[in-house]
């Protein structure tokens, strides 16, 4: 096979790409294209049954491409969109839902709500990870997922954390292999430095921020400010550690509660509610203001941590810290209610089986990744429930990433 070809671009798929056939009708996958756009390309993969190119030249142009913001844009692996408008990332964004849903879960038939769009469509992160090169740049992973592109700008993250990322200088030889920044919702800065080396690395500050350190062997030591930041969700503070997750859009993360609030709202029976990967406790608030009984599951030390501080005020709470699926399968309970929040992966064999086998009333699905949205949706569907209600949120302009708010319902 020539090492370039010429292709045209049918859709968007999953993971940014646009899809295209090859002469032997095999698919090939191409970034930074649009549909209806005839491209040059070059081979870089080449598998029985696909193939993968990088685009070369555009020979016909859709018409909806703009001009990037970002000068590192085709080469940093960040962002995947920016050559798109945003009312057309959002309509691409629906299409790549459906098509999941119905190709991996069988559920063509689901229907799906518009997709709400983030308030920002720059400058919405409040978190952001640098890897950092044996030179002491701050890089981001390539396109291909190995090289690393020392960054000059980035326009997804919040002005402070703009703001303070440039004035960081960091020696050859540090020791230092990442670096996160966060920004908390009174504009205070934290940097979680992580490193090889046992000892604390040298460090001088000379700006008004907190800073932590992550050594191998996962401890944790404060090297200035304060050790947790605060995020306001509704009327409600949370505490976050250096190292415990929390959602990257403000804005989006709020409109995601007051989603589930509204669907915790014509739940009937509120006797006992389950919540598994409750992480800091973003939703267990307004779970356990409406239970009479909250029991959740969260398996990072940290995010425990910073439950048991946010939900203080809670005399209902029980939390077992643990794999959900290795705790879930040996618990004898009977809620009304299930949520959960599952990272990435989505849920694993033996949680699937154990959540179906509770037999849960309702059941509000917090996802991050259709894919496996749709795989656990469809086992779910399977095991007797049916999908009443699907609402998507942009939560990552930019990127092809959408978050899905799901309620199941016990046939």
């Amino acid at each position: 096979m020539d090492n370039e070809l010429i292709v045209n671009i049918e859709k968007m798929v999953f993971g940014g790409d646009g899809l295209a056939h090859l002469p032997d009708g095999r698919a090939v996958f191409v970034p930074f294209v649009l549909p209806g756009e005839t491209v040059r390309i070059q081979m870089i993969e080449d598998k029985p049954r696909f193939a993968r190119g990088n685009h070369l030249d555009v020979i016909v142009t859709s018409p909806k491409r703009i001009k990037p913001q970002c000068k590192h844009f085709g080469n940093c692996g960040g962002c995947h969109y920016q050559h798109i408008p945003y009312d057309e990332q959002l309509n691409i964004k629906m299409e790549v839902l459906r098509d999941q849903l119905m190709h991996i879960g069988k559920l063509g038939d689901l229907k799906v709500d518009d997709i709400i769009p983030s308030p920002d469509q720059w400058h919405y992160r409040n978190h952001l990870q640098f890897h950092v090169s044996g030179q002491g740049s701050l890089c981001f992973t390539g396109t291909n997922g190995r090289n690393l592109v020392a960054i000059e700008e980035c326009h997804l993250p919040q002005p402070g954390i703009n703001d303070t990322w440039p004035q960081i200088k960091l020696e050859p030889g540090s020791g230092i292999e990442r670096l996160a920044i966060r920004q908390d919702s009174r504009d205070e800065i934290m940097l979680l430095f992580e490193g090889k080396e046992y000892s604390i690395p040298d460090f001088e500050l000379d700006m008004p921020i907190s800073a932590t350190y992550l050594s191998p062997e996962g401890l944790t030591l404060n090297l200035a400010g304060e050790d947790a930041q605060l995020f306001l969700s509704g009327i409600h503070e949370l505490r976050v550690s250096p190292e415990s997750f929390f959602q990257v859009n403000n804005a989006q993360a709020d409109a995601m509660v007051e989603y589930v609030r509204s669907l915790i709202g014509i739940v009937k029976e509120k006797r006992l509610f389950l919540e598994l990967f409750s992480g800091v406790g973003l939703f267990s608030v307004i779970l356990a203001k409406e239970a009479d009984k909250l029991v959740a599951f969260e398996s990072s030390p940290s995010a425990c941590y910073d439950f048991v501080a946010n939900l203080d005020c809670f005399d209902n709470i029980d939390l077992y810290e643990g794999l959900v699926e290795e705790i879930l399968p040996g618990l004898e309970l009977s809620p009304d209610l299930v949520l959960l929040d599952p990272p990435r992966a989505g849920l694993e064999k033996a949680a699937r089986m154990a959540l179906a086998n509770l037999g849960c009333p309702q059941v509000i699905y917090v996802s991050c990744d259709p894919a496996t949205l749709a795989r656990d949706l469809a086992y779910l569907c399977n095991a007797g429930y049916e999908v009443r209600s699907m609402q998507p949120f942009d939560m990552f302009p930019q990127t092809y990433h959408v978050e899905c708010i799901c309620h199941l319902v016990r046939k």
